[in-house]
């Protein structure tokens, strides 16, 4: 065997160690979070049954309670009805012995008054004026209870159903525009589900999920529908990452299997190595320094932990990213003299890419656009073959340009805040845009011999660049339309 097929061995089973590595790291961080899980269940059961068990006694309580009363209440008016019977019948037994005495009386004139007040006495007398009919029941019936009913329910008691695992779809799920629409659907229609959770990350690796990410699951809560749309990303890695799970009233389900989209998209930084000595870098922002101060130094850690090409992939396609340029430099090759320029950390060979720059428009002079590895240190943007770029002149007179090899030509249009540059390399063309309007503000069409880098001047004033955009759907449409009426390099004057 060869040397390389012996190394491509090596190089197949070192990934294979990785990615075992990484599922028995998962497989472990799984056992951790069974063991939580599953304390985490059984305290919420244990309080739910205390919960249960606190309201029925609380429940018994008030019914004992309940009972208690109707009870002290009718005896209440048992104990005073019998209380009242027992004196009239004592007072009625007082009479009876008193008519008796009076019928062996054999005085008739004392018989005939004992008679008539016997009778005065008979006639008021409690015996008669008492009902004999009891004032309460001694029936409890009415406080009888029959719980058959809620102890079936108890018994039927379990756990809760947890709504199904959704699935992606990644064919109906769209990636444009610095947006990411995501689609799912469940294995069958579920009324009670009452939201879904949707979590995404950014990623450099396309494969399963590794034991430590660079980047945090972002989370999207109470989703009504099945499916969102992630608006305003900035793409500074080459894929994303999605999950989602589906939520009921009480419980979450599942999430569904990780679901990764790649998104293309143009990242680069300044370099503030090649950046003129008045101009103050800080990352993706420059401000003129007219005390000629220190350039902000790049964190050549940072530098490592970046990818060499934000779209790379394996196999080479017409998306192919774009490389980066060595950020290294030594002073000499800082731009000079009264070019204050300053490129980009990444060069341009292939594909189609756009970013765009926003810079104070009391600037005195900006320029922007792309310029070969080669362009001289002396030379300012567009002053030279070697650059192409849109400039502003906000000095003495107002003007906007776009400028190539020393030649130049005014475009009439407002002055925008904010451009946006597009290149697509195998076509030669470089157009600029007013970035908020997408109003086509120039288009160059040359034939790139080399790989360009994006360049950027400035001159009392300051800008900032905002990379990780993908082109615009607007854009590529204007770019087809715009084919054959664009201006061209050629006719600059």
């Amino acid at each position: 065997m060869s040397r390389s097929h012996d190394q491509k061995i090596i190089t197949t089973l070192a990934l294979k160690n990785e990615e075992i590595q990484n599922f028995i790291c998962c497989l472990k961080q799984s056992l951790e979070n069974l063991e939580v899980n599953s304390n985490r269940v059984q305290e919420d059961l244990e309080s739910e049954f205390s919960s249960l068990h606190a309201v029925l006694d609380e429940l018994k309580e008030g019914m004992v309670t309940q009972i208690k009363r109707e009870r002290a209440s009718r005896t209440y008016e048992l104990q005073s009805q019998l209380s009242a019977c027992t004196k009239a019948l004592e007072s009625s037994e007082e009479l009876l012995e008193l008519a008796n005495q009076t019928l062996c009386s054999s005085e008739n004139d004392s018989f005939t008054q004992a008679a008539k007040e016997i009778k005065d006495s008979v006639t008021m007398a409690p015996a008669f004026r008492l009902s004999l009919k009891a004032k309460a029941s001694d029936s409890m019936n009415h406080m009888m209870v029959d719980f058959t009913q809620e102890r079936n329910m108890l018994q039927a008691i379990t756990f809760l159903p947890v709504p199904a695992t959704p699935e992606i779809h990644v064919a109906e799920s769209l990636v444009f525009d610095n947006t990411v629409t995501v689609v799912w659907t469940l294995p069958e229609p579920d009324s009670k589900i009452d939201h879904y959770i949707l979590e995404y990350r950014r990623t450099n690796h396309e494969g399963p999920p590794r034991a430590r990410e660079d980047y945090p699951w972002m989370v999207m809560e109470g989703i009504k529908e099945t499916e969102y749309t992630l608006t305003g990303l900035r793409f500074d890695t080459r894929y994303m990452t999605f999950r989602v799970k589906a939520c009921n009233k009480a419980v979450a389900g599942e999430f569904s299997e990780l679901v990764t989209l790649e998104t293309h998209a143009f990242v680069f930084k300044l370099d503030a190595g090649s950046a003129h000595q008045n101009l103050k870098v800080e990352d993706l922002s420059v401000e003129w320094d007219s005390s000629g101060g220190k350039v902000a130094v790049q964190d050549i850690r940072k530098e490592k932990n970046r990818t060499s090409s934000p779209m790379h992939s394996p196999a080479r396609t017409a998306m192919m990213s774009p490389k980066r340029a060595p950020s290294a430099r030594v002073g000499r090759d800082r731009f000079t003299a009264e070019s204050y320029t300053v490129l980009g950390d990444t060069m341009i060979d292939a594909g189609q890419h756009y970013w765009e720059v926003r810079f104070d428009k009391e600037s005195k002079v900006f320029a922007a656009g792309v310029a070969l590895r080669s362009l001289s240190r002396f030379d300012q943007l567009g002053k030279s073959n070697a650059s192409w770029c849109i400039h502003l002149n906000n000095w003495l007179q107002q003007s906007l340009t776009a400028k190539h090899n020393n030649k130049a030509r005014t475009l009439d249009c407002p002055f925008p805040d904010r451009i946006g540059i597009y290149c697509n390399y195998e076509e030669g063309t470089l157009s600029f845009y007013n970035s908020r309007t997408k109003t086509l503000l120039h288009t160059f069409r040359t034939k790139f011999q080399q790989p360009v880098i994006p360049a950027f001047m400035v001159w009392n004033g300051s800008f900032s660049v905002q990379t990780g955009l993908q082109v615009p759907s607007i854009v590529l449409s204007g770019q087809k339309r715009n084919s054959n009426t664009s201006s061209s390099n050629a006719s600059l004057t």
